[in-house]
């Protein structure tokens, strides 16, 4: 048997790999991708979600009708006011939601329903609806005139970030477990104010390329597509229900006791 010297020990010590270590550093780094993935779909998904509901384009011809007495500047200016205030107004909603559902005792699962109700109310409503009386319209577009800072309302509340944006954004308080799902989700946030300031400060070129029955066309698919996620949100939430481990607890000695 071969004596084991100092030398031969430091030997056999490195060339024998740390289990702790030769297993510990892909487990690190597997969690640090899951991480990054997570960080990354939180992002994409609160751009799918909300885009849809905010619809810069569908709200592009209403923006040039109350601002059509401004100047450029003044109406860029209005439009960036408008886009702070709504990242304001939701990333409130997404801090305070927590709050909120506590004080109010309401769960996630029936955040999940109500919200995606209510999405889904505001989805076929948009898809199924008939065209607006222009009377109507233009006594809407003549009392916003008549204000002289339309940039909170009716810009960024209801226009921008309405009821079906405020509860899919109470929503995404299910999803953020961690400091970094709050800042994924602000950051898409604020990139669908992006996407929506860049939107409407082209909103007259983009109007006269896809003309009135484009935009009608495209709000039909808009509201398709949000009343999809409405009820994703309401199946989500009735699967969030029937999973919940006291209700399967319930059920089974309901059943055992029979």
């Amino acid at each position: 048997m071969r004596e084991l010297t100092g030398a031969n020990l430091v030997s056999a010590t490195e060339e024998t790999p740390n289990p702790r270590v030769a297993t510990g550093r892909p487990l690190r780094e597997t969690a640090a991708m899951n991480h990054a993935s997570h960080f990354w779909e939180l992002i994409l998904g609160t751009i799918v979600a909300l885009l849809p509901l905010i619809n810069p384009l569908a709200a592009a011809p209403t923006f040039l009708a109350i601002t059509e007495r401004d100047s450029p500047v003044r109406r860029n200016q209005q439009l960036r006011a408008a886009c702070f205030y709504m990242v304001g107004i939701l990333v409130s909603f997404l801090i305070g939601g927590t709050f909120i559902m506590g004080f109010f005792g309401i769960s996630i699962p029936g955040l999940r329903i109500a919200g995606g109700l209510l999405v889904a109310g505001i989805g076929s409503g948009m898809l199924m609806a008939a065209p607006r009386d222009p009377a109507q319209n233009q006594k809407e577009h003549e009392a916003a005139r008549a204000k002289r800072d339309i940039a909170f309302s009716p810009l960024a509340m209801p226009m921008l970030s309405g009821p079906g944006a405020i509860a899919v954004t109470l929503g995404f308080t299910s999803l953020a477990t961690h400091w970094l799902d709050y800042a994924a989700i602000i950051l898409g946030i604020a990139l669908v104010a992006i996407i929506t300031y860049a939107t409407l400060r082209l909103s007259g070129k983009i109007v006269l390329v896809i003309g009135l029955n484009g935009m009608t066309a495209l709000t039909k698919v808009m509201g398709f597509l949000i009343l999809c996620v409405g009820i994703q949100f309401v199946v989500n939430g009735v699967l969030g229900i029937a999973t919940d481990p006291a209700l399967i607890k319930a059920i089974r000695d309901a059943a055992l006791q029979h």
